[in-house]
């Protein structure tokens, strides 16, 4: 089992910027507003031979009756249930206050090994006189941290760790597929995480974006292992106002760099949007396997043709990723998810294909037979032959006579017949073209 450490504290003490120093990498947005990170954030840390899993949380305000606010709050507490040690992060420039008084209360009750952090002592040397005052607190002697320069951070690590149980081997990841869950906001990507889980782990609200980072889940069952990276709904760019919502852009591609699968989440009443089509392009341009999701299929009002008409007009919709199978589902009814899970699998082992040389030669022998190469002023295309170099995804190399001959709807037509005898159901494909004469020189 994974070592969990939380790093828990009121908003804006610097968490997440001591999530990020402590990983080594930008997972958590870092931003001056208070409440930046709102769900889970979890990272990779090793100390002294020690590994575990850091979590970020959202700050906690104990008695705010704010609805985002309080699912923040409800967030800190289920990470604090599933972790064996908690850092409560405090702000050496505003002093011990309340918030402070009453986090430290919580934490005590929970039973767990807490390790204080007194962030934002930036100074070497003497501590500042504010330091002495989070004794007061009750939790031992606090550590000096300035999160942002790096230091008292190997202090702090030691101390986590005197708390931590020997290291096991831990399961390889490799066996996981990873799926990513893109789509524009409030289209219920994290209600469909949350369903897959069966517990609150993302914030679920009316209120679009409220995702803001991209999360990851573990998630073991019948079905096989998979890990959901939950993203911030992709907007338009022209919509993306402020820094953060930049930032959560980023991060949405960056999930889906990090992605085996893509889920990419339609809604249903609305139907298809332009919003939607940059989406998909994105999984579609970085070669991941993807599935189109129609969420909140159980409101959509149909009757025995809807689902039949429905698809037929996305797939016109997505005409540039036809290869992509459509899923209706509920993930506030958990409508069809059993399902969901075997198509992510079989859209993997698509992804993951590889062709053997001669079989891939048969198929282009057979298919040039029956539909000649183009012609241009006397000169007609030759193709030598073709071999798969790559998976993920599956990518051909042609080695031709003159590749400007290679127009683009014979390589779609070879294409085709390459998936009509092999599947390659829910993954797009490479084609790379060399000619023989200038390869040779």
């Amino acid at each position: 089992m994974n070592n969990i450490v939380a790093i828990v504290g009121r908003p804006n003490v610097g968490k997440s910027t001591l999530f990020n120093k402590l990983t080594g990498e930008r997972t958590a947005i870092v931003d001056d507003t208070p409440g930046v990170t709102r769900d889970r954030i979890y990272g990779d840390c090793e100390w002294c031979g020690k590994k575990f899993i850091l979590i970020d949380t959202g700050g906690i305000e104990p008695y705010s009756d704010d609805v985002i606010l309080s699912q923040m709050r409800r967030q800190a507490e289920l990470a604090i249930d599933s972790a064996q040690v908690i850092i409560l992060v405090t702000d050496v420039r505003s002093g011990v206050v309340s918030t402070d008084m009453e986090v430290a209360t919580m934490l005590q009750k929970s039973g767990k090994p807490i390790v204080l952090c007194v962030n934002k002592c930036d100074t070497i040397g003497e501590l500042p006189a504010d330091y002495y005052e989070f004794y007061n607190l009750g939790l031992g002697d606090p550590i000096a941290v300035s999160s942002v320069h790096g230091l008292g951070t190997g202090d702090l690590l030691d101390e986590v760790c005197k708390y931590l149980p020997a290291e096991d081997e831990n399961e390889d990841e490799d066996d996981y597929i990873r799926v990513a869950v893109i789509g524009k906001p409030n289209v219920g990507k994290s209600s469909l995480v949350n369903a897959v889980l069966g517990e609150d782990r993302m914030i679920v609200s009316d209120i679009a974006g409220t995702t803001r980072d991209a999360t990851d889940s573990y998630v073991e069952n019948e079905a096989g292992r998979f890990i959901f990276i939950d993203t911030a709904g992709l907007r338009r760019k022209s919509r993306v106002y402020d820094q953060i919502e930049k930032y959560s852009v980023i991060r949405a591609r960056m999930a889906v760099e990090r992605a085996d699968v893509c889920v990419i989440m339609i809604d249903g009443v609305e139907g298809f949007t332009e919003q939607d089509s940059k989406v998909a392009g994105i999984a579609h341009e970085m070669g991941k396997g993807c599935i189109i999701a129609v969420n909140k299929w159980d409101i959509v009002e149909k009757d025995g043709k809807t689902m039949d008409s429905y698809r037929k007009k996305l797939m016109n919709d997505f005409s540039f990723m036809s290869y992509a199978p459509i899923i209706f589902i509920s993930a506030k009814e958990k409508i069809r998810l059993d399902r969901l899970y075997e198509l992510i699998k079989f859209v993997d082992s698509q992804n993951a294909m590889r062709i053997t040389t001669g079989k891939l030669n048969e198929v282009l022998a057979d298919a040039t037979a029956r539909v000649q190469p183009p012609t241009d002023k006397g000169k007609r295309l030759k193709i030598y032959y073709v071999t798969q170099t790559s998976t993920r995804p599956p990518t051909f190399v042609y080695f031709v006579n003159n590749a400007e001959l290679f127009h683009y709807s014979y390589q779609r037509y070879l294409d085709n017949q390459i998936r009509a005898v092999f599947g390659l159901e829910g993954t797009p494909t490479r084609i790379i073209i060399r000619e023989r004469n200038k390869n040779s020189k």
